[in-house]
């Protein structure tokens, strides 16, 4: 049923969307990736397991209750009964779909501590899957074309990352309704670097999408040489939220803390009745979000809003309030994925974003290229916010704003532009040398801001007007002249050819 090869990266990614992709048939990529993810989760943890038993049946001389004891104790258990191939060997059967649901059921109960709730989805469900006839078939389909791979031998993180890159390229199939929770990786990477964690700390991404921007954050410790820091995330969306926890389970992070709930308005990550504090806080909120709960904001027990509640129908001042409120005084960092209009509308969101400045904790603005993300076309920033810059903290003579001009930093492609390796490498040097680049960076000081009534619109501050080469005029109307006794003899010579077909 299955090989025994070893798969690079590049070949699992392609086998595993392959594999998805092809038992497609009525659903779309958003309502189909619901199914096909968690069967790649499911065989994942059953040839895991179907290795270690087949292992340790050998260690023990098939001493079958010495092997239930010891597959017990591992990381996490699979039955039998609970396992990928049980499912294979039920495949003619007309439930099906039924028989799916008891196995995702069967592991849960069995790895309560870890997977409890994480299959939410319904295998045997008419509405989304259809009748009984064609459920079936894509079912069996999906089946069998992940009964071809054999995943016993590929390690966490490989299978992390191809997990992470059907669900990118799931969210490129299905265009806004799957990209509203994918933050595109290489603009993940670069929040993750401009956030900057160190060992030890407390990362939080409080719209943790499918959790790579956590995962990414995460990377960037353990480029230092240290696994010494925690994850935490909430997520709206509970499709989403139990996609966030296989994604940490099969990356080995079984100990980040994941909440399902709404960030503004019931937010989950607390301690001691207060909101948590964290080190470091990476995020890409749904864009000008409507009815985000505006209404709620003055009442608010945390009392977040202090600054100004932001418009009841934009909702993006309201996740940026959350992040400062959560990130650690004087210490904590942000770096926050926002639409241009952050920078520059005014009313009630120029004034937060006044007091913002006035607090002296924004760090950065970055202005990323157009076209980058697959749920819409315009062009975002990045918000690098610093609390060590607050009064108090380590930073607080750093009085000036760093702006970046990087709309032109991408390489083009069909689908969407790509902010490729060479341009985050340009754009994250640049933040981190803090020099002026002729068209390209700035750093601007207080009073300028002040002066452009606290106006973060980059191209305020950064001239990218380039000028064109100036008109030789005379040397042009020589040239017509040149043209002139040529045009005529081409009129003469036209009006000759008319004239022999009889054209007057």
């Amino acid at each position: 049923m299955t090989t025994n090869q070893k798969y690079t990266q590049e070949d699992l990614n392609k086998i595993l969307w392959s594999a998805a992709d092809s038992s497609r048939s009525q659903l779309n990529a958003s309502e189909y990736m619901n199914y096909a993810l968690p069967m790649l989760f499911l065989k994942y943890l059953s040839d895991k397991s179907k290795k270690q038993r087949e292992e340790y049946k050998k260690r023990f001389e098939g001493d079958e209750k010495r092997v239930e004891e010891k597959m017990k104790l591992d990381r996490f258990y699979i039955s039998p009964k609970s396992s990928f191939d049980y499912i294979y060997s039920v495949l003619e059967h007309d439930n099906l779909g039924e028989e799916i649901n008891k196995v995702l059921h069967r592991i849960e109960e069995s790895n309560k501590d870890k997977l409890d709730g994480v299959f939410s989805i319904d295998f045997n469900s008419e509405s989304s899957l259809g009748k009984l006839a064609e459920r079936n078939k894509m079912l069996r389909n999906l089946v069998q074309d992940f009964a071809k791979i054999d995943l016993s031998d590929v390690q966490n993180d490989v299978i992390g990352d191809a997990y992470m890159y059907m669900i990118e390229r799931f969210g490129a199939a299905a265009g806004k309704k799957a990209g509203e929770f994918f933050t595109v990786r290489n603009v993940a990477k670069l929040v993750a670097m401009l956030a900057e964690p160190k060992p030890k700390a407390r990362i939080c991404d409080p719209c943790c999408g499918s959790g790579g921007l956590l995962l990414l954050a995460g990377e960037e410790v353990e480029k230092q040489g240290s696994n010494n820091y925690a994850l935490y995330g909430q997520e709206s969306t509970g499709s989403t939220y139990q996609l966030a926890r296989m994604n940490m389970f099969l990356h080995g992070k079984d100990s980040a803390r994941l909440e399902w709930g709404d960030t503004l308005n019931n937010p989950l990550l607390v301690e001691n009745d207060q909101l948590m504090k964290f080190d470091v806080i990476v995020a890409n909120p749904p864009f000008s979000l409507k009815k985000w709960g505006a209404e709620n904001a003055e009442a608010d027990k945390y009392k977040r809003f202090w600054r100004g509640v932001p418009p009841k129908d934009k909702g993006d001042f309201a996740f940026i309030t959350h992040m400062v409120e959560t990130a650690k005084p004087k210490t904590g960092r942000i770096a926050v994925i926002v639409p241009h209009g952050v920078l520059f509308r005014g009313g009630a969101e120029g004034k937060i974003r006044e007091q913002f400045i006035r607090e002296n904790i924004i760090d950065a603005v970055i202005g990323l290229p157009a076209g980058l993300f697959q749920t819409t076309g315009i062009p975002v920033a990045v918000l690098v916010i610093d609390r060590s810059r607050e009064k108090g903290g380590a930073n607080e003579a750093k009085k000036d704003i760093f702006f970046i001009e990087a709309s032109k930093e991408f390489k083009p492609n069909k689908a969407q532009n790509i902010l490729a390796e060479e341009n985050i490498n340009k754009i994250y040097s640049a933040y981190k040398v803090r020099k002026n680049v002729e068209k390209f960076a700035r750093k601007v000081n207080f009073k300028e801001i002040e002066e452009n009534d606290f106006n973060l619109n980059i191209t305020r501050y950064v001239d990218t007007f380039i000028e064109e080469e100036p008109v030789d005029i005379k040397a042009n109307l020589k040239e017509l002249e040149a043209l002139d006794p040529e045009l005529k003899k081409l009129e003469k010579q036209m009006v000759e050819y008319l004239k022999e077909l009889g054209i007057k």
